[in-house]
């Protein structure tokens, strides 16, 4: 399962950083696109920057009904992010949300990624693909803390958006 959240991480990042080039966020020192995946993140990461997209991996299943050697299996994926705007005065925070949503769109476009093996130098091609859904956008929020720490309703607007993505595991389930 690890080698088909890799792709998929890895493919939504370098989409991202060919269609927004700037839309970055420093990780560990390091500067990268801004998709990040929650669980690779060491402990003292500390609180989610704002314009950067947080991948969640939910529930894994085997796909019932699916006839053919290898299982398909399907893997629930939330996408996390929120903005406080450009602007000390935080009035362009719908318009950045609203940017923020079109380029998840983006990304998610086309809805499928070769699976790689990334624990290997290149990087190895594995046969297979993993596909997905187009994302559903929650609900818009508004809440949180501003950049200084302070308590402000309504400061941030994030969001919350799902999809489900499929894939060929590479050992067989018994």
């Amino acid at each position: 399962m690890q080698f088909a959240k890799d792709s998929f991480f890895l493919a939504l990042q370098e989409r991202l950083a060919a269609l927004s080039p700037g839309r970055t966020v420093t990780v560990n020192g390091t500067t990268v696109p801004a998709v990040v995946v929650t669980e690779n993140l060491p402990p003292t990461s500390g609180e989610p920057q704002p314009n950067t997209f947080y991948i969640e991996w939910g529930e894994a299943e085997v796909v019932e009904g699916h006839a053919g050697g290898a299982p398909l299996m399907s893997l629930e994926v939330v996408i996390s992010y929120y903005t406080l705007g450009s602007v000390a005065s935080m009035v362009d925070r719908g318009r950045l949300q609203g940017q923020l949503d079109r380029e998840l769109l983006s990304i998610c476009q086309p809805p499928n990624a070769g699976k790689r093996d990334y624990t290997q130098s290149p990087s190895a091609d594995l046969g297979t693909n993993v596909f997905w859904g187009q994302p559903s956008l929650g609900e818009r929020k508004k809440g949180g803390v501003t950049d200084a720490g302070e308590e402000h309703q309504g400061a941030r607007v994030e969001r919350r958006a799902r999809l489900t993505m499929y894939f060929f595991p590479e050992v067989v389930l018994v």
